[in-house]
């Protein structure tokens, strides 16, 4: 595996920038795929990996440079909780991990850099020297991929009598015997509405 520096360096060339959110997600991916006892993410151990982010900030952005998990690999899995956590999942061995960023680490970094201006340079600073314990919470965990959602998965695909769009990987619900997308199935609460 690449070095913190390495893996920091092409995280914010694809991100864009570098903030206190990328060296946490590199740092959190780092970590968990040391306890997996993955070595090669993106190469020999690619299709081992399924990992659930629970944020879509910049730390997102920065485990999946890490892990090589992406959503269009069907290996990266979303979820809007809003929290700054992620759980990695090793298919080959059933194991998962589950590891969260410490609210006391705000502090940590405060208390380290008090003449450094700026809560975000401050942690940037921090988040790159506090050992794992002081920035994270770790938890083994249980996790059951759905088959659908592994990837290489193909899945049937329905055509919505309302819309007439393809719906993949069985996402639709039956409503008065009729199998209608998402979208039409729930009008209020799709993200979008006609004009």
């Amino acid at each position: 595996m690449e070095s913190l520096e390495e893996l920091l360096t092409k995280a914010e060339t694809a991100h864009g920038h570098l903030c206190a959110g990328q060296i946490l997600g590199v740092r959190m991916a780092m970590l968990a795929l040391a306890r997996l006892g993955i070595e090669d993410p993106c190469g020999a151990d690619r299709k081992r990996l399924v990992t659930f982010v629970e944020i879509d900030r910049c730390a997102t952005d920065a485990i999946a440079l890490v892990t090589g998990c992406r959503l269009g690999k069907r290996t990266l899995k979303f979820r809007d909780w809003g929290k700054m956590a992620a759980t990695f999942v090793d298919l080959t061995t059933g194991r998962a991990l589950r590891v969260v960023a410490l609210e006391s680490s705000r502090e940590l970094a405060q208390a380290l850099y008090p003449h450094v201006e700026g809560k975000g340079k401050q942690q940037m600073l921090a988040y790159r020297e506090l050992a794992d314990e002081q920035l994270f919470r770790e938890q083994w965990v249980k996790v059951s991929v759905d088959p659908g959602e592994l990837p290489g998965q193909r899945g049937d695909r329905q055509i919505c009598p309302r819309c007439g769009e393809g719906v993949n990987f069985g996402r639709f619900e039956e409503v008065a015997g009729e199998k209608l997308c998402l979208s039409c199935a729930r009008p209020g609460v799709r993200y979008w509405q006609p004009e």
